[in-house]
């Protein structure tokens, strides 16, 4: 395994930040941990990273010990955190030049492997970091991150404060790295990014709550869930609630998605229910199941 955690525990204070964490990553593998703000994701990273000590429990890294070997492991890691962390006073090129001379290599011997993601910022390379776009800073970040040919690349929330076109091309760029073999554990709040990955773990308040692929885990999903609207969507929420049979109630970009307790549940009956309470233009319809869908379930 490139990644192995066992019984990961940490606290700060009164507040658990990690409980009882452990999961394996498999080489090659570009493995999700997909959750809120908060759930944990970045006190895991800064731990597997060698930058914090967990309270309880075991981790490896490209085969080396968190704690006895952390000097291999940051020889040997990629990282990124999700705050933009390069020095914005110098230019692309001088912050590249530095993260490889850290290292002891050079851009030139490890272009081969950043070449599609800085071809595209190379004719800003005399702009200074903190001048770039979120989608350049993002870019030049995992080029610093990739300089020293790392075997496994940590990636904290990379796309988060990026344009949709910047987040799609991020994950274009993760896709080609992986077929050079790079191992990549990406921590992500955008459950629509979660389906990207090879296998996810869906964390909430420092606790796993499922690992597995995309496609199994929307596959456990117990319910069928229905998209509802009306013309009042924040009376259709309250009714909703209202409702006796309601199983779950929830926004979800212009619809509710809305879970019944019965197996045999008539959408009739609620329309007629809601029309009662006064909303007009209802519409019910079922819809697919997403990852998210999936989360609100095991998180309530």
């Amino acid at each position: 395994m490139s990644i192995s955690i066992q019984h990961i525990s940490k606290s700060y204070e009164d507040v658990t930040a990690l409980k009882d964490i452990s999961f394996e990553v498999k080489e090659g593998e570009l493995f999700g941990l997909i959750g809120p703000d908060g759930a944990g994701k970045t006190t895991l990273f800064r731990i597997l990273t060698t930058l914090l000590f967990a309270d309880e429990g075991t981790a490896t890294v490209a085969g080396y010990d968190v704690v006895d070997n952390y000097k291999d492991i940051r020889n040997h890691v990629g990282y990124m955190p999700g705050r933009f962390s390069l020095y914005q006073d110098l230019t692309v090129e001088e912050n590249l030049t530095f993260f490889a001379t850290i290292f002891g290599t050079t851009i030139e011997e490890n272009y081969d492997l950043i070449k599609d993601i800085y071809v595209q910022i190379e004719p800003f390379k005399n702009r200074r970091a903190g001048k770039l776009s979120g989608g350049m800073k993002q870019k030049l970040a995992l080029s610093c991150a990739l300089i020293h040919k790392p075997n496994v690349l940590f990636l904290d929330e990379p796309t988060t404060g990026v344009d949709p076109v910047s987040r799609k091309e991020f994950w274009e760029m993760l896709k080609r790295l992986q077929k050079k073999g790079i191992t990549m554990l990406v921590s992500t709040p955008y459950m629509d990014e979660a389906a990207l990955c090879d296998r996810i773990a869906l964390i909430q308040d420092g606790a796993i709550l499922e690992i597995d692929t995309p496609q199994e885990i929307i596959k456990h999903y117990p319910k069928k869930i229905y998209d509802i609207k009306a013309n009042n969507m924040y009376e259709l929420i309250l009714y909703l609630n209202e409702y006796q049979y309601n199983h779950s109630v929830y926004p979800f970009g212009e619809f509710i998605h809305y879970t019944d307790k019965r197996d045999d549940f008539n959408p009739d009956e609620l329309v007629q229910f809601l029309k009662d309470k006064g909303l007009e233009n209802i519409t019910i319809q079922p819809t697919a199941t997403t990852i998210e869908d999936t989360f609100m379930e095991l998180a309530r």
